[in-house]
């Protein structure tokens, strides 16, 4: 069952605590939304992005098999270790870490062969806690550790999960716009219960906002009423260039510097590094 799975995860002890490192380590920030196409792998990059510019450190760990966060960001590079050989055990995880072409953001990378950690981790225990026990190691070198997870509820998005200190939710300004939330907020919900604490905190992002669109602005009214402060003030505007930057190799910020979905996610990642979200 899922609860006593994640009764075993919330067990692994936790290194950094022990270390003395609790205030210097890296916060974790895992994006997740079981809808595919809100945004997700776009809010991680960009994001990301951003928060180096900013002259943090930032660490970008793909745990999405598709790989997206990958191929934008070291495009056409050979990816010669990965996320799935650290969660199998063959490698730590800083030995795959490598430097993107971003300054400050650091990637650990996935590809297709991710897939396989929900067969070769089905008996495995405690497994729904190992991407939290291998960041350990690494996370105190980082300021931010953001999470790419995938589009569904398997192994790895409780994994990270798992690990999250913060919860992005991109929530996509279309109609259908809390579909696949409901299972989200169910997960969360136990893995905070199993922790001992009374939530895990999240931020909602509104994502692919057109202001000319009425059922688009209805859509972060309802948000912002349901949700209330724990949704991001900026909102990420739709634009091609954001759809267009991963066929260029690049980040938006790069690819349009002076645009609007630029501007947003420097400015998400403000609110990232202010008040109680910092």
């Amino acid at each position: 069952m899922l609860e006593d799975s994640l009764r075993e995860a919330v067990d692994v002890p936790d290194r950094s605590r022990e270390a003395g490192t609790m205030r210097h380590r890296g916060v974790v920030w895992t994006v997740a939304n079981q809808k595919g196409g809100v945004g997700k792998t776009a809010t991680a990059v960009n994001l990301g992005a951003a928060l180096a510019s900013q002259g943090h450190r930032v660490l970008l760990l793909d745990v999405d098999p598709q790989g997206s966060a990958t191929s934008n960001l070291i495009s056409g590079e050979p990816l010669t270790a990965d996320v799935y050989r650290v969660m199998t055990g063959t490698v730590r995880l800083e030995s795959v870490i490598r430097a993107t072409r971003v300054a400050n953001l650091a990637l650990a990378g996935a590809n297709e062969d991710l897939a396989a950690v929900e067969v070769d981790l089905a008996n495995v225990p405690g497994r729904e806690g190992i991407l939290r026990e291998r960041l350990a190691a690494v996370r105190a070198e980082y300021d931010y550790v953001l999470v790419d997870s995938p589009p569904t509820l398997g192994i790895l998005t409780i994994n990270s999960l798992v690990a999250a200190d913060r919860v992005v939710v991109p929530v996509q300004c279309e109609y259908l716009a809390l579909e696949g939330l409901t299972r989200l907020l169910g997960t969360l919900e136990k893995v905070a219960a199993l922790r001992g604490v009374a939530t895990i905190d999240r931020l909602y992002v509104l994502t692919m906002y057109d202001q000319r669109n009425n059922l688009a602005r209805d859509v972060v009214r309802e948000v912002r009423e349901h949700f209330g402060e724990d949704v991001a003030r900026t909102v990420i505007p739709r634009t091609v260039k954001v759809a267009e930057a991963p066929g260029f190799g690049r980040t938006v910020l790069e690819h349009d510097p002076g645009g609007p979905a630029s501007l947003a996610y420097r400015v998400l990642a403000e609110e990232v590094t202010n008040g109680a979200r910092a």
